[in-house]
């Protein structure tokens, strides 16, 4: 799973780095919880939040259903 999520934030990594920043991923936790971390502009921006919720986690949801939610670490 953890190999389909890595790839999945491959694939939004460019609309991030378009910006300046980009997106690491840290674990899966055992309840199903992806922790990622922001770079670059991305992790001092006012909408890094928004950024996690109403991009990645929508799309990661949306290609794995399990996932319960994307959190920045």
């Amino acid at each position: 799973m953890e190999e389909k999520i890595i790839a999945a934030l491959d694939n939004i990594r460019p609309f991030l780095q378009r910006d300046g920043g980009d997106v690491e991923f840290v674990e899966l936790t055992a309840d199903n919880v992806v922790k990622v971390r922001l770079q670059g502009h991305c992790a001092g921006c006012p909408h890094a939040q928004m950024t996690i919720k109403q991009g990645i986690e929508r799309l990661l949801k949306e290609q794995y259903p399990e996932i319960t939610a994307v959190e920045s670490v």
